[in-house]
């Protein structure tokens, strides 16, 4: 007998290539026209669940849900990672009143746990591994504004922005050059993942290489949420990694920057550079909006569902 079992979305490697391009054409489509879809997903609900502070991600989920013509549900105060119930209790009651759970966690094996014992879509709304979410919405920006072969530079931590980032572009052939401090690298592992679509993407220590001739500029905080203890040696070890008007005249004369938001004015971008007409920072984070209505229509549909033999 065959059921059929969710689509989650916890890496961007959970989309194939085409998958993709599909989810991002959607989400072009939906930024022209706001009134698409608006009842598809009616009687439907969000459930959102989140261990850090969330502006973009909670409101731009909860717009998209609301505007394809289904609901939020927060889950503020629940019992999930708490240790007061069993993850796989939680996956499992949730997809008894929802049908997608957005969950932001600090660490990116709960979100493996919700999705092994989960009947409904387990999206990853950021973890310490990935955020997935973010980099749909960044790919979507990119293509806009400098398409296909877009040359990029990410100047900063090699930590879950910068690691979805490089997998999406890796995947759709964008080439990508990576500027780190010494210890602060992108994983290993990661890597090797990006490496697995061929190689597109190049890491080093030096901004100013980074960024000679790049199209777009990308950077992120220097301190995460969840990093704080290291902030003074964090400190110092990006001295000198601000993406600031000398790092951009190293950039094509009309290169744009980006930040996934919020940012640290004056430490890891200037605020010159973020104010400035090259920033494009306001429309990446519509684009959230988009790109998780594309997404939620995506994990949505049957044919996207996996078929497991009983």
């Amino acid at each position: 007998m065959a059921s059929t079992k969710p689509r989650h979305f916890l890496s961007v490697t959970d989309l194939s290539v085409d998958e993709m391009k599909t989810v991002l054409k959607q989400a072009d489509a939906l930024k022209k026209n706001r009134a698409a879809h608006a009842q598809e997903l009616q009687g439907k609900a969000l459930a959102f669940y989140t261990e850090k502070a969330s502006t973009r991600t909670r409101l731009s989920f909860q717009a998209a849900i609301q505007q394809l013509g289904g609901n939020f549900m927060d889950m503020a105060g629940s019992h999930l990672g708490g240790g007061k119930e069993d993850v796989s209790d939680t996956a499992q009651m949730v997809g008894l009143y929802a049908d997608f759970l957005a969950a932001r966690v600090f660490e990116h094996g709960l979100l493996e746990k919700l999705a092994q014992h989960s009947r409904i879509p387990i999206i990853n709304a950021l973890s310490d591994l990935e955020h997935p979410c973010q980099a749909l919405a960044d790919v979507q920006t990119i293509l806009a504004h400098k398409g296909p072969k877009a040359k990029v530079a990410y100047v900063g931590d090699g930590n879950n922005v910068c690691a979805s980032l490089t997998l999406a572009l890796s995947m759709l052939g964008i080439r990508l050059k990576v500027a780190t401090p010494k210890g602060f690298e992108l994983d290993a592992g990661m890597v090797q993942k990006c490496k697995a679509f061929g190689n597109f993407i190049s890491y080093g220590t030096d901004p100013i290489a980074a960024a000679s001739g790049a199209d777009v500029v990308y950077t992120d905080v220097w301190v995460s949420m969840g990093d704080e203890k290291e902030k003074d040696a964090r400190m110092k070890a990006f001295a000198g990694f601000q993406v600031n008007n000398a790092l951009m005249k190293h950039a094509a004369a009309d290169a744009v920057f980006m930040h996934c938001l919020p940012a640290q004015k004056s430490l890891e971008v200037s605020r010159d550079v973020f104010d400035s007409p090259q920033s494009i920072v306001l429309e990446q984070a519509g684009n959230r909006l988009h790109a998780q209505k594309a997404l939620l229509l995506f994990l949505d549909e049957p044919k996207n569902r996996q078929t497991k033999r009983k």
